[in-house]
Parts: structure tokens; C-alpha cells; sequence
């Protein structure tokens, strides 16, 4: 039984900045993967890093970097310690590679919905508000919505019992087609299950939708796809891959982006997710949450 009740983001109302001119920013973990994948630093230490590094006291996880530890509760409970101890919100967790949600064979997509509720066991540990998922699958365009609204109901039903939401990011193929994303969530009526708008991903026929260096042959119009998306989001994803010597992002207008998430009345986190090669990630991360604070306050 699907459960209409609203799904909150429970983690982060006791911190949220009610002044306009602030915008709430977050760190999303795969802003530094390149970093905790070579070990310099630890996995483990992102909420502190986040907090003592860049100011910033509300993180999103990413699955791959804790592939050995997904049902391990005594590592979530020592995770929600770390970030306890320095004043830092779990917020969510990015979930990749776990089967397709949206697969044509039934028993494939049941597995699909299987994997992904470790993450969502996780989440709660960490008192996180969502995990993020990938809307793939395959088939005609009918097929493919039925099987995602199958998948994605059935791990909603989950989310709404243990209270965590199920968020679907635009990140390649047709989860790029903001109307047609938009409208698989509307079908399936669960409001555990919502959307994270990511600012980047808008590849139509490129799993992971990176529109980065020009190279996507059908793009799918990101200001339309974002707009499209903010009615359901729970969460929203500021990519940025490069910056010219004023500090502009130089493939999306960061303007016009995050004119659209404030006029929609998104009340949530903003999440930097530099993915840039010219600059460190370091000097990505702190680029993007300029660039946000700056933007929002001329808006």
C-alpha cells in the first residue's frame, strides 16, 4: 500500500537559515572523490573536512566510496558520531550501481529495489533525509515508464515506512527528459519518492548525462529540465566543471539556474558538485560556493 503522507526533510529543519539573501549549501561527496579514491584523505573524515575546510556543515555521501560497509550499522552509527561531533547534517546518500530500477525483467528490477534498501537502512542511521537514485532502465518509451513507476513505487513504499524519501537526478538517457521524469513521479503518487535536480547532467543519449566540454550530440534544455524538476525536489545538485576570471561558471548560467530555484520556493540545501579537471578540487569547491553565495544574494 502506497502511503500519501508528505515526505519531510527531517534532517535539516533544525538547521535551516530562514534569511532569503543566504542561501543553505551543502558538500556533495563526489566534489572530492578523486581525493578520497587516491586516500589522501579518508572517506570517513568528509563531514569534518566539509565543516573545518570549507565551512560547510551539511554533506551528501556517495555509496561507491563505502561499497564494503552498506549494511554495516556499526559503521553508520560511528558515522553519525563523526558528523555529531562536529555539527555537521547528514543529508543523503548517492546510490549508484545497484541494478536498474527501471529494468524490463521483473525478478532484475526487484532485485534492483532489494540492493538499494541497505542504503536506505544506512540513511536512517545516519539521519539523513534521502537517498538518491539513478531512474535506468531500457525499452520503448511506454515500457520504460511502467517499469520505473513498478521500481521507484516499490522502494517509495519502503522509503515511507522507515521515513526516508527516494529522490530520482537527472543523469542520462531519457532520466534527462525532465517532463518525462516529472511524470513518472506524478504517476506513482508516493510523496516519499521526489526529485534532485542536478544543473549539468542533460546528455539524452549518454549514460551519466555529463554535458562537460561540449561533446553531447542531444542535449535536453537544462533550464527547462531544472524548472521541470523543482516542483518535486527534495534536493538540488549545483554542478560546476569550470569557471572563467570572473568567477562565472562557463557552461551553465548560474544566474538564471538559481533564479529558478528560488522563485520555485525550494527551502533546501544546494549541493556543490564540482566535477572540473582545469581547477584542484579544492579550488572547484570553493569557486562553486562563491559563485552560489554571490549569485543568490544579487538575486
Amino acid at each position: 500500500m502506497v502511503l500519501l503522507v508528505p515526505g519531510p526533510l527531517k534532517a535539516t529543519q533544525q538547521y535551516f537559515n530562514l534569511e532569503e539573501s543566504v542561501p543553505r549549501i551543502s558538500l556533495a561527496q563526489w566534489s572530492l572523490h578523486r581525493t578520497f579514491e587516491k586516500r589522501v584523505f579518508k572517506a570517513e573524515d568528509f563531514a569534518k573536512i566539509a565543516k573545518d575546510t570549507y565551512g560547510i556543515a551539511a554533506v551528501e555521501y556517495v555509496s561507491s566510496l563505502y561499497g564494503g560497509f552498506g549494511k554495516d550499522e556499526v559503521f553508520w552509527n560511528r558515522m553519525k558520531g563523526k558528523a555529531d561531533d562536529v555539527a555537521v547534517l547528514n543529508l543523503l546518500i548517492m546510490v549508484d550501481n545497484e541494478g536498474n530500477l527501471g529494468d524490463p525483467s521483473e525478478e532484475k528490477r526487484n532485485q534492483a529495489v532489494e540492493n538499494h534498501i541497505k542504503w536506505l537502512n544506512a540513511a536512517r542511521i545516519l539521519d539523513c533525509h534521502s537517498i538518491r537514485v539513478n531512474a535506468f532502465g531500457s525499452g520503448d518509451r511506454d515500457s520504460l515508464r511502467s517499469q520505473l513507476v513498478d521500481g521507484l513505487g516499490k522502494l517509495a513504499e519502503y522509503g515511507a515506512e522507515i521515513g526516508i524519501n527516494i529522490l530520482v537526478e537527472n543523469h542520462g538517457l531519457h532520466t534527462s527528459d525532465g517532463a518525462f521524469i516529472g511524470e513518472i513521479i506524478g504517476e506513482v503518487g508516493n510523496n516519499f519518492l521526489g526529485s534532485l535536480p542536478d544543473f549539468g547532467n542533460w546528455c539524452l543519449n549518454a549514460k551519466w548525462g555529463s554535458t562537460q566540454g561540449g561533446k553531447c550530440s542531444e542535449v535536453y534544455d537544462p533550464y527547462n529540465g531544472v524548472e521541470q524538476l523543482l516542483p518535486f525536489a527534495k534536493g538540488v545538485s549545483a554542478k560546476s566543471y569550470d569557471f572563467d576570471a570572473d568567477g562565472k561558471e562557463t557552461t551553465i548560467d548560474y544566474h538564471k539556474m538559481l533564479e529558478l530555484v528560488k522563485s520555485s520556493g525550494f527551502d533546501g540545501y544546494i549541493g556543490i558538485e564540482y566535477e572540473g579537471s582545469r581547477l584542484s578540487e579544492d579550488l572547484g569547491i570553493k569557486a562553486t560556493k562563491s559563485l552560489i553565495e554571490k549569485t543568490w544574494q544579487a538575486l
